[in-house]
């Protein structure tokens, strides 16, 4: 998906990258391959740590309450994140402020109701429906460019997640 979302916004190399709940650092490294200057928030000592010996600039921070000043990222990486948000119309405007104009945002959230019950799991507080999701980016003033289904199989059955693409008008 990294790849689509890179050419349907028509981003391109040396761009500031805000990767939200960075983990262990995959998409750092994959901006970085890929010529983007990223930064990552968890709030995840551990994984800061493994992070920042890789050479991976990364803060322990939450994703409701950026400490970035306003219009300082080019993209926001928001992949398998939102979801653990209590307050995810709060997050999307902290996201939304330190986008710049133009500025793309890549969401990715798994679909409740599927075999891998999503809703259930005590660290997601936000597992909406697609409809749900699109009018919370749309309210937050970002212009909605794609969604997708991510379909796939696990071991309990069936499992979707939905990729949002926008920008920041």
């Amino acid at each position: 998906m990294m790849d689509y979302f890179i050419k349907k916004c028509a981003l391109v190399a040396g761009m500031n990258v805000l990767d939200v709940g960075c983990g262990q650092g995959v998409a750092l490294a994959a901006f970085t391959q890929r010529g983007f200057h990223p930064v990552g928030i968890t709030l995840n000592a551990i994984d800061r740590i493994a992070c920042h010996q890789q050479g991976y600039m990364v803060h322990e921070m939450d994703q409701s309450f950026l400490e970035f000043d306003d219009r300082t990222f080019d993209i926001v990486w928001c992949r398998h994140c939102l979801e653990h948000s209590v307050f995810p119309y709060f997050t999307l405007h902290e996201i939304f402020r330190v986008l710049k104009p133009q500025g793309a945002l890549y969401i990715e959230v798994p679909a409740p109701d599927t075999s891998s019950r999503h809703q259930s799991n005590p660290n997601h507080y936000s597992v909406m429906g697609k409809t749900m999701w699109a009018e919370l980016i749309h309210r937050t003033g970002f212009e909605l460019l794609d969604v997708a289904d991510i379909n796939f199989q696990t071991m309990l059955g069936a499992d979707t997640y939905w990729a949002f693409i926008q920008r920041k008008p």
